[in-house]
């Protein structure tokens, strides 16, 4: 029986290089190497996005209004843009002076008097509090023995350097966002910015099957850990403030997946939220390509989130000796000062990874359904293969099971579009994190996989040296920017080594150091590896669009010529949301108060349930897999 393919319809999200849809965060990575033309496109678009230039009512923006071409915009605004993206210093908070508490245990020789508020007494006062009642409402407190005070204090990160989104870009300003935490902010965006680069209007796709058939995959690694969520339930008390009503609930690292549900699709069908440390999002990805090889889905949106630039996540990495720290960052360079633009340097002389946030998701269809509605396809992901490491000794250090998924993945490739294709026409988007341990491990992969398969310099890059570590965006951020290769014929070079290091396996490996114009090669296939904490390794096969129109062509032979009509529609469609996007008017789905669901309507038959609303039955199955067992 043959599988349905899982092709790709759509992508979107954001990172420190921009807006993915339409590749305009890839375009920023690869900006000295596109035409003046591209580069003039990329540079005004993220100058809206950033607020450089901005929007006003009608949804004209200001510059245009003054009748200023695109080439003043973009001399005017293009060192603010380069400045403002990719990994660079953090801006999000002073992390040379950050306020904290330091603990300290007081014996005083004599009495200590203070005196302070009544109401800000607590409610049991401590040990050793004498307590007097003075006027005004204020009380005199005399402290006779041994107390614990915390002393408001200052203190700085180590590592000062983060994978932020572009500088005056905050997803909160773009839809009424309640008090979510970031990380759902960016789920939301994300999202809402794959659905809509389809060029398919959502209602059309939902309504063409059974609200079942539709799944959600998402998920964060840490939960949402800013003050509106586990930051602030955890340190409320601790600051003297209350933790509220929706801390709790949204902190949960299923989050991102109920929120798409509730608040952009209105899903009723399949939810999951899977996690495997940084390989989640191709954990994420290997559910919904299974269900859909299956037949149980024929659409998956799937993605992740992650805000993870907090004090406390960076200061927790870099107690571990994970992240590159300012201090190591100098020397490796023998300067007084770090070069934080340059933090992240994967397979090069390196000393830890870059913290960073981000959200990316796709939109995945099964072929069939694709050529019904004349989806564009951008892609396919035929594979993904995860496998762990077996006994550890230490829960963050690489281990075999990467082996085992990489080996599987390349192998599947051959089998799907020949040994030839792979050896000759496929690349490598390493995980790259910018640990020593990493260069050596990961390189020592590649090297031996390729020597066994029997490919010759083999491109290798690492988008992490872009935008730092999303987490359990990274693959995402990885897959888009393969997705971008496909389609633009250039590799991102990994701009912030000038050398690879000595430890690093380079035999029948090209780590791609500058932008490589692959255009002639015609590359058609992508392997995403991924590493995770704990063990979490997994790899995926991308198709490139042409490989997949190929396979599609040969299936689908008689639908094909109508499909390719259907899909011209569908691609103005997408070029149009792409140029609103583009000149900072975003669309953002919140379905929020909107008339819910009355579910005295339901109806249930023996045979299937009908919700009001929908216009197509969810039918029960009516087989029996255990039938040779009764």
């Amino acid at each position: 029986m043959a599988h349905s393919l899982p092709v790709i319809v759509g992508f979107g999200g954001y990172n420190a290089a921009g807006r993915s849809s339409s590749h305009q965060a890839f375009r920023r990575m690869v900006l000295e190497s596109l035409t003046a033309e591209q580069q003039q496109q990329t540079i005004v678009s993220l100058a809206c996005l950033m607020g450089l230039v901005k929007s006003v009512e009608g949804g004209y923006e200001d510059w245009q209004q003054q009748q200023l071409t695109a080439t003043v915009v973009s001399e005017k605004y293009r060192q603010a843009v380069i400045d403002g993206t990719l990994v660079r210093q953090i801006e999000q908070f002073d992390a040379a002076n950050l306020s904290g508490n330091r603990k300290v245990d007081f014996s005083p020789q004599k009495t200590l008097v203070f005196s302070l508020a009544k109401r800000d007494l607590p409610k049991n006062l401590p040990q050793h509090w004498h307590v007097t009642e003075l006027h005004s409402g204020q009380v005199q407190v005399e402290v006779s023995g041994e107390s614990k005070f915390l002393i408001s204090t200052q203190y700085e990160l180590a590592a000062k350097a983060a994978g932020q989104l572009p500088s005056g870009f905050e997803p909160s300003e773009q839809y009424n966002s309640r008090f979510h935490p970031r990380g759902l902010q960016m789920a939301l965006l994300g999202a809402s910015d794959a659905l809509c680069s389809m060029g398919i209007p959502w209602d059309q796709v939902a309504a063409s099957i059974s609200p079942d058939e539709i799944g959600v995959y998402s998920s964060s690694v840490y939960g949402q850990i800013d003050d509106e969520a586990m930051a602030g339930l955890l340190q409320a008390r601790l600051k003297g403030e209350r933790t509220t009503a929706k801390q709790n609930a949204l902190s949960l690292n299923s989050m991102p997946a109920d929120f798409i549900n509730a608040y952009v699709l209105g899903n009723v069908g399949h939810t999951e939220a899977t996690t495997g440390a940084c390989a989640s999002f191709l954990y994420s990805l290997q559910s919904a390509v299974r269900d859909i090889r299956s037949g149980r889905r024929r659409v998956a949106v799937v993605g992740n989130a992650e805000a993870s630039i907090t004090p406390e996540m960076s200061e927790g990495f870099s107690n571990m000796g994970a992240l590159g720290s300012d201090e190591n960052l100098a020397r490796i360079d023998g300067l007084h000062t770090a070069d934080l633009r340059r933090a992240s340097r994967p397979f090069g002389e390196n000393c830890g990874f870059t913290l960073s946030e981000g959200a990316q998701y796709i939109v995945l269809m099964d072929d069939t359904l694709a050529i019904e509605l004349g989806a564009d396809v951008h892609g396919a992901v035929p594979e993904i293969f995860i496998n762990a490491d077996g006994v550890k000794k230490s829960i963050s250090s690489p281990g075999p099971g990467n082996y085992i998924c990489f080996s599987k993945a390349v192998a599947a490739a051959i089998n799907i579009v020949g040994k030839r294709t792979v050896q000759e026409h496929s690349f490598v988007h390493a995980h790259g994190s910018s640990t020593p341990a990493n260069r050596v491990t990961e390189s020592e992969i590649i090297s031996r996989v390729a020597g066994t398969f029997n490919i010759q310099q083999w491109p290798v890059t690492a988008v992490k040296s872009y935008v730092g570590h999303t987490i359990a965006a990274a693959s995402g951020d990885q897959l888009v920017s393969a997705l971008g290769t496909f389609a633009f014929g250039l590799i991102p070079g990994i701009k912030t080594v000038t050398k690879i290091a000595d430890d690093v396996n380079q035999s029948n490996l090209n780590f791609v150091l500058k932008d490589l114009d692959v255009s002639k090669q015609n590359m058609q296939v992508a392997f995403i590896n991924s590493k995770g904490f704990g063990g979490n390794n997994a790899t995926a096969v991308v198709l490139s669009a042409e490989q997949t129109n190929k396979m599609l062509e040969k299936r689908h032979k008689q639908a094909f010529g109508l499909y390719e009509k259907r899909r011209e529609a569908t691609r103005i469609a997408a070029q149009d949301y792409a140029r609103q996007a583009d000149n900072g008017q975003l669309t953002v789905i919140y379905r929020f108060g909107e008339e819910l669901i009355d579910e005295n309507q339901i109806v249930i038959t023996e045979n299937h349930i009908q919700l009001p609303g929908y216009s197509t039955r969810i039918r029960f199955s009516q087989e029996n897999p255990w039938q040779d067992m009764q």
